[in-house]
């Protein structure tokens, strides 16, 4: 079973296409961008993408119908495109995963074809990569090239945003780069929008340079929860931090039960493999015992867990459980709890 990168897909897709790819990951963003790219390369003339770029999706698609598509010649062109997109893997029966997979296999007799099936980011399990991928990726992996479209690194990210702005006729300094995601998040979809935000406004004032003042004053703070940095600021004891989150929460009216709840959980994870870490087993080895994906394991790592801190506050997080239940304002319970550890 072959896993490549998106870097690896890019130059393989104008050098020497496949018949078949199977897009998946947490990286949305980019797998529209490498859609966006395959389908110039292959299917670069407008006049001719009704017979060379044929997409379906979840209502369109069936195994009848993509075979359908695969069986016509390309028109004037060495090979033609097809993109499935929109599909719920998770979703889908072990004979309809079957079905697809038998209608792929076939392209050994339609090679004028690429075909890519795109899956969203939670629509598919991968499983335990690299050592225990789940059932449906090791059946994709007989009949499709898989591409993991990992999430990028703030460090990756920060560049992208600066390669951003230059599209846009403007420039940021790297510290001003990396505040963006600071500010904006992570997500690929929103930071373009709030890059493009900014370039336009410092277009219309005049000039091409994009400050910090220019990102405070414009651009949208990311109000996204994330139980793992917010469990990570109260276990680094960075109160003012959690509590920047927890009033992003109650603006957005999070309730404070699923709150203590995912708090409760993540906490386990760190103490569990705080724990492990200490007997002297590797990430792998975590992985595998915990069922979490090893780049978790590794960011919790990254944090030097202590064991005895994460059950501390897996005790105060009872009490406060038991406190939340019975109380009228669970926020007040949240911040009494980031402001006792």
């Amino acid at each position: 079973m072959e896993i490549i990168k998106e870097s690896d897909f890019r130059k393989e897709i104008k050098s020497n296409p496949g018949k078949c790819y199977l897009f998946f990951g947490e990286e949305d963003y980019m797998k529209s961008f490498a859609l966006k790219l395959a389908v110039e390369t292959i299917s670069p003339e407008p006049s001719f993408s009704f017979f060379n770029e044929i997409r379906l999706d979840a209502l369109s698609y069936s195994p009848d119908a993509l075979l359908d598509s695969m069986m016509p010649l390309p028109m004037m062109a060495e090979r033609k495109i097809i993109v499935v997109s929109g599909l719920d893997l998770n979703a889908m029966r072990a004979d309809e995963i079957d079905a697809l997979c038998s209608v792929l296999e076939k392209l050994d007799d339609y090679d004028y074809n690429t075909v890519i099936v795109s899956v969203a980011s939670d629509r598919l399990d991968p499983g335990i990569l690299p050592k225990k991928p789940s059932s449906t990726l090791k059946k994709f992996g007989e009949c499709a090239t898989l591409v993991n479209f990992e999430k990028n690194s703030p460090a990756k990210l920060s560049a992208w945003v600066g390669k951003h702005f230059e599209h846009n006729e403007v420039s940021a300094a790297p510290d001003v780069c990396a505040f963006v995601i600071e500010r904006c998040g992570r997500d690929m979809f929103i930071l373009a929008g709030e890059t493009d935000k900014l370039a336009f406004y410092v277009k219309q004032n005049g000039r091409n340079t994009v400050t910090r003042e220019d990102v405070i004053r414009v651009a949208t703070p990311a109000t996204e929860y994330d139980a793992f940095a917010f469990t990570n600021a109260i276990g680094a004891r960075k109160k003012e931090e959690a509590l920047s989150i927890l009033r992003d929460l109650k603006m957005k009216k999070a309730d404070p039960i699923l709150i203590m709840g995912e708090v409760t959980k993540t906490l386990c994870d760190m103490t569990a493999v705080a724990i492990l870490n200490s007997d002297g087993l590797t990430t792998g080895e975590i992985s595998t015992i915990l069922k979490l994906h090893e780049f978790r394991v590794s960011l919790i790592l990254k944090n030097r867990p202590r064991a005895d801190v994460c059950k501390l506050l897996l005790s105060r997080c009872r009490e406060a459980d038991l406190e939340l239940k019975s109380s009228r304002d669970g926020y007040a319970v949240l911040e009494k709890l980031i402001c006792t550890i």
